[in-house]
């Protein structure tokens, strides 16, 4: 049976190096008495058992940690991506009625009165690392916890209204680290230089996947891109996890020699490694193996391309990973023939729970399985079109709904259509993203202005909306561009023709 998500810890030798950075070295002894006397702590609280315990935090010992510890207590982990602004925090705070937030003082401050609710307690992460700290302090041993019990909410945009909580097991985690750790090959000297956000399934998993392996993960928060590739010289880094902007960025880099000389592996997922890029990367990292991958936060991950295919099937997004079964099928359901477009259905254990509080939401994403599927059960329908070619590889082909994937997020169209037509002046929004080589999509907005607004006004109008924007929205959400229209094309239903627009967006590009 697989074990519950805090027993990660007694997974490697608990001498050998479990978590390093500045900060300095814990082993696996000290992350195992760490998580148990934080798991006691929280415990303590006089929160019921499965309260919600939410994160906004840099990256650090606490981040890394708090995840195990709240398993141990019974709890449910919230982690919020530190790029959210004070509006994105408070949704997910009142949707998933967190009964606590920890975060730094700078974060609380920007929260204004009305964004907490009476029942979330707001507790500071020095707090929490004096707990940590403290060696004499009891710790809780490993838990017994279900598997199949509810251990973590991951907040993901939807392509219609606010982030919505996708609902992990403990068995999801442990079984997509696993996978991980199986397919990468991960072992008990390898080094992952962790730099993607925590709040993401994929960030997360280079916690998890590192840890099954009885690895070592090396936190970090850069600023520049040279940071990244300086870390991985000072920490010997052997895995680096990214999304193509990175990747844009890092290869512009000098790497130095003993970064080069350490790195086994880069592992690509939240959008697709064009060919150029993929060039750049030989010739930045000589030796370094290029692992291509897809997923989706409802299913975790769902596909892998060996290195070694890489260079002769540049486009493909590979095989379903270890636990995972992936069927590409016809609108009936039937499965599809090679090189017939189909909709990627993701079957298996990897599965999410659904999304929480949000059951018209789950029938939608989550339903039953083909009925080729050998797993069965639930599967997640992910609205995205892909093709089976006569190897069995898979091939991405486009993404059904109007979901924008930029620098390896995935934004709501809505939410930035919200924001706008909350500024004075904004009649109609409508948010989109056009193809883009570094971002993978840029964000183009289009708006309609108020009749009533005289032309002065109008003409100044999107340098207001960008002030606001700016105020309200986290940066990876801002427009690259926007663009004021007379009006708004609609469809022959009147509703706003998306499709007329993204045609403007790339004209307007050319």
């Amino acid at each position: 049976m697989i074990p519950p998500l805090d027993h990660l810890p007694l997974r490697g030798d608990p001498q050998a190096a479990a978590i390093a950075g500045k900060f300095g070295t814990i082993d696996y002894a000290a992350l195992e008495a760490i998580t148990g006397r934080l798991a006691r702590w929280l415990a303590g609280q006089g929160v019921a058992p499965g309260s919600r315990i939410a994160a906004w935090l840099p990256k650090g010992p606490v981040a890394v940690i708090l995840p195990l510890a709240v398993a141990r207590a019974g709890h449910v982990y919230v982690p919020i991506n530190p790029l959210l602004k004070r509006a994105q925090v408070a949704h997910i705070l009142a949707d998933s009625a967190a009964a606590m937030l920890i975060s730094v003082p700078a974060r609380l401050e920007t929260l204004e009165s009305g964004d907490v609710p009476d029942s979330t307690r707001l507790i500071e992460d020095s707090q929490v690392e004096a707990v940590m700290a403290d060696t004499a302090r009891p710790g809780l041993p490993p838990s017994a916890a279900d598997p199949e019990a509810l251990v973590e909410i991951l907040y993901t945009s939807g392509s219609t209204g606010r982030p919505k909580g996708v609902m992990l097991s403990h068995a999801n985690l442990m079984i997509g680290a696993r996978s991980v750790a199986s397919y990468l090959g991960l072992a008990a000297d390898d080094r992952t230089l962790a730099v993607l956000p925590l709040s993401f399934d994929y960030g997360q998993n280079q916690l998890f996947s590192t840890w099954w392996a009885g690895g070592c993960v090396i936190p970090l928060d850069y600023l520049l891109a040279r940071d990244v590739a300086k870390a991985a010289a000072t920490f010997g880094a052997t895995t680096l996890a990214g999304v193509p902007p990175l990747w844009v960025h890092l290869v512009d880099q000098a790497w130095p020699d003993e970064a080069i000389a350490s790195l086994r592996r880069i592992t690509n997922s939240g959008g697709a490694l064009t060919r150029p890029l993929i060039a750049k990367l030989r010739t930045a990292l000589p030796g370094v193996d290029i692992v291509a991958m897809y997923g989706l936060t409802e299913a975790f991950r769902s596909t892998w391309l060996p290195p070694d295919m890489l260079a002769d099937h540049p486009d493909s997004i590979g095989r379903a990973i270890p636990d995972a079964e992936i069927v590409i099928v016809r609108p009936d359901g039937s499965l599809t023939a090679d090189g017939e477009p189909g909709e990627l259905v993701h079957c298996g254990p990897l599965v999410a729970q659904g999304y929480w509080r949000d059951a018209e939401r789950t029938a939608q994403r989550f339903r039953p399985a083909p009925a080729a599927s050998t797993y069965g059960g639930i599967a997640v329908w992910s609205g995205d079109t892909a093709v089976r070619d006569a190897d069995g590889l898979l091939r991405f082909v486009g993404r059904d709904d109007a979901m924008i994937k930029s620098a390896g997020n995935r934004i709501s169209p809505s939410e930035i259509e919200e924001a706008a037509l909350a500024v004075a002046g904004v009649a109609e929004a409508s948010a989109l993203g056009r193809p883009d080589e570094k971002l993978g999509q840029a964000i183009v907005l289009y708006i309609r202005a108020d009749a009533a607004l005289c032309e002065t006004d109008r003409d100044a109008v999107p340098d207001r909306l960008r002030a606001a924007l700016r105020h309200d929205l986290p940066n990876f959400m801002q427009p690259s561009e926007i663009r004021l229209l007379e009006q708004l094309p609609r469809n022959a239903n009147g509703k706003i023709d998306r499709v007329a627009l993204a045609a403007m967006a790339l004209e307007g590009a050319a």
